[in-house]
């Protein structure tokens, strides 16, 4: 059997990787080998959706890639897909779905006992939450198969725009029914990802009534076919029960355009019975409100009435700890080519005596803190502001994160209850969707970031601006840097810098600092950064060639001030490499911190791009690994180069200026 997967590849950066590895990744079964070729189109210009599709046909032959041409258009793709296909059967599935493993083999098995025309495969959905329910019964091509002498017999195409299967997936299973060749595979084989955001979702408006056209291109098309008052009903009944798609203000228009006046007077009498409760289970929370929250609300609504101030600012940094970060480096460039721009940063109040001199700040909660967050026309964060502010209209939320993701973030930590300490993930995506721009780090990071914060921003892809020193910084400022942390010229020093575990509380590094620089000698002085969750000290002996350098404001300057870095798994390696300095993986509980936690890169692979250098999984092996020299091995070069050119292609110390220059109205020179 040799099939051909046809896959439209636009805007789907955070789906697309997975989505043709569940393609690839198939084992034959029973059934025999399948021979595959998949399609993936992607719109005219590339971009980063085509570049993931040729990283995998770069991997694998039986992937190839097309470019659309002309505009973008779902059914344009899937035609030009078929067209080009050599398979005798065609699947089309679409970015956001994946074929669940074993699927080929029972495919396979399948179409071998009587070759239908149409065979459609169970599936289900899973929704952003990673719940799974049964798949709907409207017409879609993802779950089903067409044999293509067949499709092309029947002169069977897409048509563009929304609902663009509607014509030919009925018309195929009209004549495969006729023909007696329509045939099932009851086992679930297909998934769809469910999306909040994205290309595969029309938001809310009169673009759903493309569906009340489609039925008449099919009735067009099939001489009125007797199936089709029964198909058209039914799905027409779907698009206008899900409030994602018929806008109440358009609900009118659309029984209008189904041709159903008369059906509308009761479909708002049960609109509005909904309405009626949906109000009392309001008005029931809002009694439970305390009496200060009600008057916090009231006078932060009256600030909401305020107009905006278009020339302030607000920052925040690492939950109101301080200027830190992106952020930090943000407001720095701001000042310098937006200086008409007032930036007020928000601290909490154990942290206001970190704020350097001159920096306005207002108290998180205080009363400064509402009405500058009501009348601020930029916000800019690299987690979250407190109190559950209201982002109003005419306001610009730049969310700059503050790391490139290696173990699960957002969405993707919901198959981890036990370690996300009750984080509530509504409210995760209820702050996502007050972003206008999400900044990304590297390619990988913007694969991520679309998919587990699924929300309608515009991806930022310029590096981060806190690693521009790191690109600029001369020799003198590393001297510098280490006078005034009282390193003496001479000795190698080595930063070494864990992350927490979720599954652990305190700081609690498996490497005794003083063992390590007693055991290396005279030569070496070891930095230790214990991770900020631990507070300002990883309770290491003052004196000697071990320093620890919790507290210190600026850990870019710790990174300037080493020779190389040891770590596990904090994200601070991906920044490190902009350095082009050694980075060293100690990682003693690796499994354990995978199993607890998910990772996106394996560390310990040794594959060029996933490991950054020299690996070390007990104190002995880091020990031999510093002493012989394999820390700074011609093979840990190697892996360090590859490893930053995934994950620091566009650092080159412009970062800010670029992120100033999109965000904020630069005035022109």
């Amino acid at each position: 059997m040799f099939l051909s997967v046809v896959v439209p590849a636009h805007r789907v950066q955070g789906y697309l990787r997975s989505a043709l590895e569940s393609v690839t990744e198939q084992s034959p079964g029973e059934g025999g080998p399948v021979d595959l070729e998949l399609i993936a189109v992607g719109a005219p210009g590339g971009g980063p959706v085509l570049a993931i599709a040729r990283e995998c046909a770069a991997r694998d032959p039986r992937v190839r890639v097309l470019a659309l041409e002309g505009p973008w258009d779902a059914g344009a793709a899937r035609n030009a897909g078929a067209a080009a296909a050599r398979g005798a059967y065609l699947l089309f599935l679409d970015g956001d779905d994946l074929l669940l493993p074993g699927a080929l083999a029972d495919i396979s098995a399948r179409l071998a006992e009587d070759r239908p025309d149409v065979l459609r495969l169970g599936h289900d959905q899973v929704d952003w939450w990673g719940a799974v329910r049964p798949g709907d019964t409207l017409p879609a091509a993802r779950n089903q198969l067409f044999r293509r002498a067949f499709w092309e017999a029947h002169g069977l195409r897409f048509t563009e725009g929304p609902y663009g299967d509607v014509v030919p997936v009925h018309r195929a299973a009209f004549l495969a029914a006729d023909a007696g060749t329509l045939a099932s595979l009851d086992r679930i084989r297909v998934r769809h990802r469910l999306r909040r955001t994205g290309p595969s979702v029309t938001p809310p408006g009169r673009a759903h009534f493309a569906v009340v056209g489609a039925y008449e291109r099919l009735a067009a098309e099939t001489g009125g076919d007797p199936r089709i008052p029964a198909a058209r009903a039914a799905h027409l009944a779907a698009v206008l029960a899900d409030p994602a798609k018929v806008a109440p203000r358009d609900r009118a228009a659309f029984f209008r355009a189904a041709g159903l006046p008369g059906r509308y007077t009761a479909h708002r009498a049960r609109e509005a019975l909904r309405a009626g409760r949906t109000r009392a289970r309001g008005a029931a929370r809002a009694g439970r409100k305390s009496l200060r929250a009600r008057v916090m609300a009231a006078v932060y609504r009256a600030d909401l009435r305020r107009p905006l101030d278009p020339c302030l600012a607000v920052y925040g940094a690492y939950w109101n700890r301080g200027v830190a970060c992106n952020p930090a480096a943000v407001y720095a460039k701001a000042r310098e080519l937006v200086p008409h721009i007032r930036g007020v940063w928000v601290v909490s109040s154990r942290h206001r005596d970190r704020m350097p001199p001159g920096v306005p700040y207002v108290i998180e909660g205080s009363r400064a803190y509402w009405r500058t967050m009501a009348t601020a026309t930029y916000l800019v964060n690299n987690s979250s502001f407190p109190g559950g502010f209201t982002k109003r209209p005419g306001q610009t939320y730049l969310q700059t994160h503050h790391g490139t993701p290696l173990k699960t973030m957002g969405l993707d930590q919901l198959p981890y209850p036990a370690l996300t300490n009750g984080v509530s993930f509504e409210r995760i995506v209820t702050h996502t969707d007050q972003w206008d721009f999400s900044l990304s780090a590297n390619p990988h990071s913007t694969e991520t970031w679309d998919r587990v914060y699924p929300s309608s921003y515009e991806q930022l892809p310029y590096g981060y601006p806190r690693n521009d020193v790191l690109c600029t910084a001369t020799p003198e400022l590393t001297r510098r840097i280490r006078a005034e942390l009282g390193i003496a010229p001479g000795p190698t020093v080595l930063l070494y810098a864990p992350t927490h575990r979720d599954y652990r509380k305190g700081f609690a590094p498996r490497l005794d600092p003083e063992r390590l620089t007693r055991d290396l000698g005279p030569g070496w002085v070891l930095l230790v950064r214990a991770h900020y969750f631990y507070g300002g000290s990883a309770g290491t002996v003052p004196g000697g060639r071990v320093v620890d350098v919790t507290g210190h404001p600026s850990v870019e300057e710790l990174c300037l001030a080493s020779d190389a870095l040891i770590t596990d798994y904090s994200s601070l390696m991906f920044d490190y490499a902009c350095l082009d300095r050694p980075v060293i993986t100690y990682a003693p509980d690796w499994d354990a911190y995978r199993a607890a936690r998910g990772t996106y890169v394996d560390l310990l692979s040794g594959r060029p791009g996933d490991t950054p250098g020299a690996v070390a999984t007990t104190e002995d092996e880091l020990l031999e690994v510093l002493r012989s020299g394999a820390w700074k091995s011609p093979e840990a070069d190697g892996l360090r180069a590859a490893f930053r050119d995934r994950f620091c292609p566009w650092d080159d110390g412009r970062a800010a200026e670029r992120v100033v220059r999109r965000v904020f109205p630069v005035r022109p020179d």
